[in-house]
């Protein structure tokens, strides 16, 4: 009877260390994918800002040179000077090598927004510095293509972050209302929402 009892016992011992191993090892994994969930997050994070950072760059320049072809009101209109469409390309290369660590990062959804994103840009870009022919309609029409554009992108960036909710929606309409209504001088950048 005795060997059974200490059997028993140590059959008890050996299912409970099992059991205790089992559960740490769970729980370290648990731990380890939560950690490298959020280092992937912060990383995406500065990558979607640098992106965008350098979108934004783009078309605060094709902003300016659009207003001195006079597509577009803006307070400081840009010449398309060999160094002022120098810094546009600038602009673009800095976009070019962006977009590699976003594609490295980010899921097919994001991507497909990112690709929309940039022929969005190229077309304000190219319309700009006259590459290609624009009036006011087709330049309005192409800023609004942008908008839509970038606000999908961050609708896409936001849901592989895990941010709740939607982004807040804005005026839509180019020029902006008070332009419009009131005659006044366009915002600094040239954009209707100084989110360019």
């Amino acid at each position: 009877m005795a060997v059974g009892a200490e059997f028993i016992a140590l059959v008890g011992v050996v299912v409970g260390a099992g059991a205790s191993y089992v559960s740490t090892s769970l729980s370290e994994r648990a731990r380890w994918r939560r950690q490298l969930d959020v280092r992937w997050d912060e990383r995406r994070l500065v990558a979607y800002a640098d992106y965008v950072s350098a979108i934004k760059d783009i078309v605060a320049a094709a902003n300016r040179l659009a207003a001195h072809r006079g597509l577009t009101p803006h307070a400081t209109p840009l010449e398309p000077t060999e160094q002022n469409l120098a810094q546009l390309d600038d602009a673009e290369v800095r976009r070019i090598a962006l977009v590699e660590t976003v594609r490295l990062l980010t899921d097919s959804d994001t991507m497909t927004a990112v690709t929309e994103l940039n022929r969005c840009v190229w077309h304000l870009s190219a319309m700009s510095s006259g590459r290609v022919p624009a009036d006011p309609v087709r330049w309005r029409a192409g800023f609004a293509a942008y908008r839509l554009a970038r606000d999908e992108f961050h609708r896409c960036a936001r849901s592989t972050l895990g941010i709740p909710g939607v982004a807040v929606s804005r005026d839509r309409s180019w020029p902006p209302r008070w332009f419009r209504e009131g005659g006044a001088a366009a915002e600094p950048d040239g954009s209707p929402d100084s989110a360019a």
